[in-house]
């Protein structure tokens, strides 16, 4: 092959539902323009990444297969270079919406719908422990939660590809928590729109997302990710900015078995900005919000350290 990639991932072995997830996930670790080198051995693997590049705007530079390996070159979708925010971007919204998005985007801001994430705080598994993680996001695609609590649990959560997955080990050997399947897929789905909170570039109409407002301090928003509808509810403040977020979020918080929606969401407890955009830096949040049961359901605490938009061109 003649085309130099950016990054390398062997999916030879990986089973045929989780290539296209892991790839979806490499892919958010690139910046636009960059390129993937995949290496697979699902014997459909060719037809099916081309189906997923024309779904996600990549290219399929090159292909080919030796030995039963099939080697793909896949480009990530390039960003308009003149795609940066301007009042236009507002036009026809609500006013408290507008005010929203506003405090939060400055004039000039690329529009980028991803960003790489560190934060640190405390999670409550049992007993409160603290925590330092990185996560990729994309609201409208997915995430990787990658952490480590107290030193001697790590693991993450992920959703790609219309498939969410939690892996966590104790001492890096002992398995904590292994979770897949319809209804941590359907959990993941609804978190990754909701955290467009960090990424408010990713909450523009223009990337399908739609907007009301019940009041000057209240407003909703409603898109999908994949197949799950989400809507999420912003409470602001006098400025504009977020106080508290909640949405219907599908889980099982009481570990009954049985899974359905329940309230999800917390209080912002600081803002900070980092590339153009203002964002909620630290919070706390949980399951039951809301309701008398905040108090049992609370179980993340986070104040983000570092936040970089993936997409922007380079000065």
């Amino acid at each position: 092959m003649s085309a130099t990639s950016t990054r390398s991932l062997d999916l030879r072995g990986v089973p045929d539902g989780a290539q296209l997830a892991t790839a979806a996930v490499a892919m958010l670790e690139l910046r636009p323009g960059e390129l993937l080198e995949v290496l697979a051995d699902d014997p459909h693997a060719t037809r099916d990444f081309a189906v997923w590049c024309r779904a996600g705007g990549h290219r399929l530079v090159e292909h080919d297969q030796r030995d039963g390996v099939h080697h793909l070159i896949i480009q990530r979708q390039r960003l308009e270079p003149s795609a940066v925010f301007t009042e236009a971007e507002l036009d026809g919204l609500p006013g408290p919406v507008r005010r929203y998005l506003r405090a939060a985007i400055a004039p000039g801001t690329p529009l980028a719908t991803a960003a790489r994430l560190r934060m640190r705080g405390h999670i409550k598994v049992g007993r409160w422990l603290p925590f330092r993680a990185e996560q990729t996001l994309s609201p409208h695609r997915g995430f990787q939660w990658t952490a480590r609590a107290a030193g001697v649990i790590a693991g993450f959560d992920r959703y790609a590809g219309g498939q969410g997955q939690m892996r966590w080990k104790l001492l890096g050997l002992l398995p904590l928590m292994q979770a897949d399947g319809p209804d941590v897929s359907r959990s993941a789905a609804g978190r990754a729109a909701a955290e467009a909170i960090w990424v408010p570039t990713a909450l523009l109409p223009r990337f399908g997302v739609d907007w009301s407002a019940a009041d000057d301090r209240h407003i909703t928003a409603r898109c999908r990710i994949d197949t799950v509808e989400v809507q999420t509810h912003y409470e602001l403040d006098a400025d504009g900015r977020v106080r508290s977020v909640v949405f219907d979020r599908w889980g099982d918080p009481d570990g009954t078995g049985t899974w359905g929606l329940h309230p999800f969401g917390g209080k912002v407890t600081a803002y900070a900005t980092f590339d153009g955009l203002s964002v909620p830096s630290a919070g706390r949040f949980g399951w039951f919000f809301g309701t008398d049961r905040w108090s049992q359901g609370e179980f993340f605490r986070y104040r983000i350290t570092e936040l970089q938009l993936i997409g922007q061109h380079d000065s």
